[in-house]
């Protein structure tokens, strides 16, 4: 499990993304389709199209550090769009970690996932 301070900004990519992008092509995708500056601070999250896959952007201040995850089985709930047009979802450091461990957040019930005994 992740953990992070209340004070961390999270921003969602609505748009499913490509996930052979590394370093460079989520940078850009921060600034074209998101429009924040990954040098504040913040953590940028992409998803595959099935949801089985999270890519997670962060800039420590010295270097940019790239996080994924993959899942056996099941797949990752997602934030769908409140309006036309929208590409991005602020949420708060928790609903991040509920979002990382498999919490459906419309029931609050967990995800069928793989998990080894």
């Amino acid at each position: 499990m992740l953990s992070f301070t209340g004070s961390l900004k999270v921003f969602v990519c609505l748009e499913a993304m490509d996930m052979r992008k590394g370093f460079e092509g989520l940078h850009a995708a921060v600034g074209e389709r998101l429009k924040e500056d990954v040098r504040a601070g913040a953590l940028f999250v992409f998803t595959n199209r099935r949801r089985t896959r999270l890519k997670i952007l962060y800039f420590d201040g010295t270097g940019l550090w790239l996080m994924t995850k993959r899942l056996e089985q099941g797949t990752f709930f997602w934030p769908k769009a409140a309006e036309p047009g929208q590409c991005k979802l602020k949420l708060t450091p928790e609903a991040f970690s509920l979002l990382t461990d498999g919490v459906d957040m419309h029931r609050a019930t967990l995800r069928p996932w793989y998990e080894r005994e």
